[in-house]
Parts: C-alpha cells; structure tokens; sequence
C-alpha cells in the first residue's frame, strides 16, 4: 500500500531506493540475580563489553572520512566521556558486586540515574545530552547482548538503499556512509541536531522527525525520499516513481554543471566580485577545498588539533599543521581560529566543570586563562605566517578590555619571536568573531582596533534568542530570519562596511541557499562554508543582481510579521 510521510528536510537531494531497517536498542532488560560465584564472571563480562565499545569508537576515529562535518570529532570526544563516566563504567561494576544482579540491570539503573541527573540541570544544552547518554548506553548493551553494532547489509547491484533508523547518532552516520547508502531517514530530530549537520558535510540526502517511519516501513519497501521538500513516499506508484526519476536525473545533472563552476569567478550580473571560502579543521581538508572552488579559508578550526589525545600539541606540532595549510593554499588567505575548547569541546589536562559551559571559561576567557596554551598557539600561528597568507581570528569577544589582553599577548609573542630571530609576517591581520550581542551591539569598538571580523551566526543566534538549537523541545524557535537576528547582522555588516573594515559569515547561514541573496542585500561580500556548499551558494551568487535585491532585502529588514518576512524571502529567491 502505497503512502507518504512528511518530516524535516535536512539535506537536500532525491533517492530512490529499498528500504533497510536498523534495530533500535531498548533499554529494557530483564532483571535476575546471579549465584555469588558467578559474580566475577559477570563483572568480566561488563569489562570486556565496556573495551569493546572503546574500541568502537577509538576505530570510528582513526577511519573518519574525509567530508565528515568539522563538529564529528567534538560529538564523538562527547560519546567518549559519557562511555568513560563513573556512573557508567565503574557504578555498574560495584552494583553487579553488590547486589548480584545481571550486567545490563546494572547498566539500564545506572543510565536511568545519570540521565535524570541530566533532566535536572536548567541549562538547556546540557539537558539535550541525555539523548548522548542514552546512545552511548545503547553501544554498550548491543555488546552485553552479544549483537553486532548497526551495519548494514550487502549492496544491492540493481537498486539503491536507504537507510530507516529511529535515531542515528553522528557516529552511527559515519559508520554508515562507506556502504553507499542514498539517503537517510529517522523518527527523531531536527534540521540543527547534529545528525543533521553531519547528514549535509556527507551530501547525504536526509530527511528526520518523520516520527513512525520505523515502524510503518517494512524491510525492503520501495522508498522516495524527497530532501528537497522532506517527503517520503512508500511502495510509490509507476506514474509517481517515473515523475521522481525524471526529478532524480534533473538533480543529479545539476550537481554535475556546478562542478563546472569550479573555476568560475564568483559575482554577481551587475559585476560585483564575492569571496567564497571555506571553513575546515584540519590542513588535509585543503584538497577539498580547492575541489569545490573555495578562494580562500574562512575558517580553520584550531581546537581540532587538541582534541581526541592524551597530550597536547606542541608547538611545533602546531606550527607544522598551520604552515602546512598555509602552503597549501599557494598564497590564498587561511584564516586560522585560536582554539575555541570548552563548552562541549574538553581537552585533557584544562578541562573545566561548569553549571552552564556554553556561557562559562571557553574560547577566548579560556585563552587568557590558560595562558601557556594561548601563548604555544601564537607562537605557532605566527611562525607559520612566514610561509602563507594567515591570519588570525580570535573567537567569541564580548568587551573592549578582553580584546585589549588579547592583542598585548600577540604583540608579547611577537616580540619573543624578535628575540629569538625567527621571522614572522609582521603585518599579520588580526580579526575578531562577532557571535555575542554585546559585541554586535558594541561592532564600532571592535571594527576600530582589528584588521577584519568574522559573524558566527550559530552562536549569535542561539544567544540572541536564548535558544539551544540541540535541544529539540525549543529548536523550532531557533529563528534566523528573527528580526532581532536580521537586525544585528545588518547592524555588524553595515557598520564594517561604512568604516571600511572586511566582514565575513562564517556560520551555517553562510552555507544557506535561503539567505544568500538577503546577505548580499545586507552588504555582505565575503561567505564561509562547508567546502561542498561552495558550488551551489556560488551558482546563486552568479544569478544575482545586487541592484534588483537590495529594496526587498530592505522590506524585509523593517518588517516585523515571521509571516511576511517568509514570503519576502520567497520573493527575493524567485
């Protein structure tokens, strides 16, 4: 019987295929006491399932595959701590010890008791981790009951499969890409979880928050899945299966004329030239880079180099990794992030408790804080300027007297350099992220003492709302096009531009084909993005006149109605 369901596009694309079902887990397992002499045994058991899971993820790490989303590394570290909590590795021990009870009773009492102490905190990023915990914990019962991990069945050579799961983690995602399958689809999640993030670096046509479809869908139905509109056909007609397949085609030679534009000069009809670059976490990326037509880094991820290690880089470790993208980008600027660890990004050796990390000791505070990190990092970037156009950007600013420490550390580096004899590029620009109101209120001051600025609009956002996108009971309100948002972008864009200072986004909005053209109408000139974003963000770029999309964009700035904002929207992408 043929039907459809409806979820939330988060990943454009259409695939037609068969339907692969993976098991979901329940933590709901049997209770039963065990004879005294077997206790050990079990206890055994629960130490080699819990390596076993270890193992897992030290693997998924080494084989992480090159287009994986920049966040993959952070999400897999946070799975990692979970596993490696005493609640979950030792608790479980003790009680198996205690009360003679099976090893997965213990792991499903231990889990509930951490996961409702997650429920209680008040900040809503940390509550959102509950659903880490649960996917964690359901890693380590496949190994306790024996059951193989999520894999896939072999390929079949004369269609293509899609893959039907109630919830994926990133990791699961990864997992799953080197078996080719055409798309995803889940029950759970929304367009900012970060499933969703990974499903669009993979360009993986995904579709999530269809709610029942693993319980609806049969193994292998004949599926259509619509990442364009977020529609899932079930057992489809012959008329609609030919129309997809016509639909299907149409996409696929598209994506082939974007490779085209590679080489293509981005600008607009009217001839105003726009800077596309890309954002990356590591100098390998750099291929990509160049693949997709990118003319610069927007964004280099530093944090990435500390994190997933038992010690910490060093400087020449640093320094090898920075001229390595420097040289690799023949003289095209790089611009590269000082570490922006805390929050959900822990490394060892500095890592910090905290009732709301989002808000507490990360990015720059942690810098400053840490100042033989933060120095080892300078020291390192400035080195490798000798060998590329690098530059600095400095993440998560919020006052005039932050930023002041911040440029007298540079210029202490620098001066150590001197001492030292080692050349450095003495006119290195030095830029600064706008991703807190206070700083976009404030732009002038920041625009005034630095080279360039950077908007982080994930950040910006979620803090100009006081919305975690994570947190899927309020992500529906994580709202761009708020014209609170609008009005601070316009704000920072135009301020940079009147004083003459270079403004990029670096955030998701960059990536957006949504708000490419209302960005342009704003002023901007300079987008930073996932590299396979570039073609298609480039391709809108070159069917843009900047004088017919100024006035809408405009209408758009003094409205104040989601509704007529929306349909403002649609017009300016007619």
């Amino acid at each position: 019987m043929s039907f459809t369901l409806h979820g939330i596009a988060v990943s454009s694309g259409i695939a037609i295929g068969h339907a692969h079902l993976v098991s979901h887990t329940s933590l709901e397992v049997s209770h039963y006491v065990l004879p005294k002499q077997f206790i050990d045994e079990e206890i055994a058991r629960f130490d080699a399932a819990l390596q076993a899971t270890r193992n897992e993820f030290a693997n998924l790490r080494s084989n992480r595959p090159t287009h994986a989303a920049v966040e993959f590394d952070a999400f897999l570290e946070l799975h990692q701590m979970i596993l490696d909590d005493p609640l979950l590795s030792v608790a479980p021990r003790e009680m198996i010890a205690s009360e003679h009870c099976n090893a997965e009773w213990a792991l499903k009492m231990q889990t509930e008791t951490l996961v409702a102490q997650f429920e209680e905190f008040e900040d809503a990023y940390l509550r959102e981790r509950q659903m880490d915990v649960k996917q964690v914990a359901e890693r380590l019962l496949k190994k306790l009951l024996g059951q193989p991990g999520h894999q896939p069945h072999p390929a079949r050579q004369d269609v293509e499969t899609i893959l039907v799961a109630h919830d994926l983690s990133p990791a699961d995602l990864i997992q799953f890409k080197p078996q080719q399958y055409a798309a995803f689809i889940t029950d759970v999640g929304g367009a900012t979880s970060h499933t969703a993030i990974v499903a669009r670096s993979l360009n993986t046509p995904c579709v999530v928050g269809l709610h029942h479809a693993r319980e609806l869908i049969r193994d292998d139905d004949l599926l259509i899945l619509d990442g364009l509109q977020g529609v899932l056909i079930v057992d489809p007609d012959k008329s609609i299966l030919a129309e997809y397949k016509l639909r299907q085609s149409a996409w696929e030679l598209e994506r082939k004329k974007l490779k085209r534009l590679r080489t293509a000069r981005a600008s607009t009809l009217d001839g105003s030239a726009i800077e596309l670059h890309a954002n990356i976490e590591k100098p390998q990326d750099i291929i990509e880079v160049k693949e997709n037509g990118a003319t610069g880094v927007g964004l280099f991820r530093s944090e990435f180099l500390f994190l997933n290690r038992d010690e910490l880089p060093d400087e020449e470790e640093q320094f090898e990794a920075y001229r390595a993208a420097a040289e690799g980008m023949e003289g095209q600027p790089v611009t590269i992030r000082t570490f922006d660890l805390g929050a959900d990004k822990q490394i060892k050796g500095v890592e910090r408790v905290a009732n709301n990390p989002a808000l507490g000791l990360r990015a720059i505070r942690l810098c400053l804080a840490e100042p033989h990190l933060f120095r080892t990092q300078l020291r390192a970037l400035l080195r490798a300027s000798h060998y590329g156009n690098i530059k600095i950007l400095i993440p998560m600013l919020s006052g005039v007297a932050e930023l002041n420490q911040t440029l007298l550390f540079i210029a202490n580096t620098k001066q150590s350099l001197d001492d030292d004899g080692i050349p450095y590029n003495r006119g290195i620009k030095i830029g600064g992220m706008i991703e807190i109101p206070a700083a976009a209120l404030a732009i002038n001051v920041f625009a005034k003492k630095l080279d360039f600025l950077s908007i982080g609009t994930n950040d910006l956002i979620q803090y100009t709302l006081a919305i975690d996108r994570t947190d899927e009971e309020v992500a529906h309100l994580y709202d761009p096009l708020h014209p609170a948002v609008l009005h601070l972008l316009a704000h920072i864009i135009g301020t940079c531009n009147k004083m003459g200072v270079p403004v990029s986004v670096c955030g998701e909005m960059a990536g957006e084909l949504a708000y490419t053209r209302l960005l342009l109408g704003m002023g901007l000139r300079q987008f930073s993005m996932f590299s396979a974003q570039v073609p298609n963000v480039k391709q809108r770029i070159l069917t843009t006149s900047l004088p017919e999309i100024v006035t809408l964009a405009q209408k758009i700035l003094r409205a104040d109605d989601p509704f007529k904002i929306r349909d403002l929207l649609d017009r300016l992408n007619a």
